[in-house]
């Protein structure tokens, strides 16, 4: 058994962490900057979410608050658009598009987009994966068990696939909110455009976090031969 003290493939995950840190910064600036400053189109977030959910027929579809920033979310098991306390009674710009870009997710559901029926089908098996993966993974690496190392790359294999089936869901999301905004009230063009650049700002976090999931399956994959080659 082959155990190093120094692990030279954690340098691949610098570029990804960096990413993480850049985008994570962006997300947070650009909404601070755009939630000072008030939409004229006259709409509080809860409102415009009612207001573009009934105008998708979806009246079923319920509004919640919930704690924190930045915690707004669509669940699809529900049906409910949630939105953070920060965001429900807000007139800003950041404010509406991110409820904007949560009444998206709820409209992918209703149509069945398929990328987020993917992600749907597979969120469960990706969540266990990801605990489980890493468990057995250096279980395998400590024991030299090269099946219990192939178990724990498979295993992390879905909860990359899952993070890399959230972009296309998630910057659709986006493109869909832009539309309802302009198509629906009408929002002035200097307010989208920073409507634009809070939804690119957030898609930067999920570009960044699937970079991180592949770089460690990458990771995984090149321990699992090094440490198969010493054995």
């Amino acid at each position: 058994m082959f155990i190093p003290f120094y692990d030279p493939t954690f340098l691949l995950l610098i570029p990804a962490l960096i990413l993480a840190f850049w985008a994570q910064t962006t997300v947070s600036s650009r909404f601070r900057a755009f939630s000072q400053i008030k939409s004229l189109t006259g709409f509080t977030a809860e409102k415009l979410a009612r207001y573009l959910l009934d105008s998708a027929g979806l009246y079923d579809v319920k509004i919640e608050t919930v704690s924190g920033q930045l915690t707004d979310h669509y669940d699809p098991r529900t049906r409910v658009v949630r939105l953070s306390a920060s965001t429900y009674g807000s007139s800003s710009i950041a404010a509406l598009g991110v409820v904007s870009h949560e009444v998206g997710h709820a409209i992918q559901h209703a149509e069945k987009y398929a990328p987020l029926v993917i992600r749907n089908m597979i969120a469960s098996a990706a969540g266990f994966g990801s605990s489980l993966a890493w468990i057995l993974f250096i279980i395998g690496l400590l024991f030299v068990s090269p099946l219990l190392m192939k178990i724990g790359i498979v295993l992390f294999s879905i909860a990359v696939f899952f993070t890399l089936i959230t972009l296309p869901v998630e910057f659709d999301a986006s493109n869909r909110a832009l539309k309802l905004l302009k198509n629906y009230i009408a929002m002035p063009e200097e307010e989208l455009e920073g409507v634009r650049k809070v939804l690119n700002a957030a898609a930067l976090t999920y570009v960044a976090g699937a970079a991180m999931a592949a770089l460690q399956l990458l990771r995984m994959i090149l321990l699992a031969g090094a440490y198969g080659r010493r054995d």
